[in-house]
């Protein structure tokens, strides 16, 4: 195999994608293979720096494009120094959050439109997932899920600007039926689990990828 499979992850705060991707690098690992786990905006040393400032809540003053394009440089650095290096020895890369959340949130949540997409598509320098998973959520749901605490400054939005991300979400997944699969997370954790390893399965049927790693 000369290239990894790059699995991302979608969807409302909330909705149990860190449960689904813990799940899914087990059921990975399980197969024999290399999986790296990552976030964004992170998964670099200065990745997680700006993740800081943009999720910082007392960051109020922050212009929508300094946030879409804090975000955009944030996903260069993570795609240069280790996402592509990852694919390129064979490693499942599972990532939770991709270019799919700026279009979502920035481009249609912040009404910065098709320039955001322009931004990512110079960020991701052609480095695009090979399967994403829509954990389809009512963000009034996921919002409760989440102690007023504990939120970041995106998640302490108001409940309008999330549904207007979860319509955003919606629209992607139509746009992009062969990559995004929208999964029904309302259902029991294994549920959604069992759904997520028959697509990965199915999909390394598909790339020819011996499930036993050998």
């Amino acid at each position: 195999m000369s290239r990894g499979l790059f699995i991302t992850f979608e969807g409302p705060d909330g909705s149990g994608k860190t449960t689904q991707i813990d799940r899914l690098e087990a059921f990975i690992i399980n197969k024999g293979y290399d999986a790296v786990l990552t976030r964004e905006p992170g998964g670099t040393k200065i990745g997680e720096k700006i993740r800081e400032i943009i999720l910082d809540k007392n960051n109020t003053e922050m212009e929508y494009m300094t946030e879409a394009l804090l975000y955009a440089a944030a996903r260069a650095q993570h795609v240069s120094q280790v996402i592509k290096p990852a694919l390129e020895e064979g490693k499942m890369v599972i990532c939770d959050r991709f270019m799919d959340s700026s279009i979502a949130y920035q481009g249609f949540g912040r009404g910065l439109g098709d320039s955001v997409r322009v931004i990512n598509e110079y960020a991701v320098n052609g480095c695009f997932p090979d399967i994403t998973f829509l954990l389809k959520l009512d963000p009034e749901i996921g919002k409760i899920r989440i102690k007023v605490e504990d939120r970041d400054r995106l998640e302490l939005e108001k409940l309008e600007y999330h549904k207007v991300v979860f319509r955003a979400y919606e629209e992607l997944e139509k746009l992009y039926p062969e990559r995004i699969i929208g999964i029904d997370a309302n259902r029991s954790i294994d549920e959604i689990s069992n759904e997520i390893q028959f697509h990965i399965e199915g999909l390394m049927d598909k790339k020819n990828i011996d499930l036993l790693g050998e």
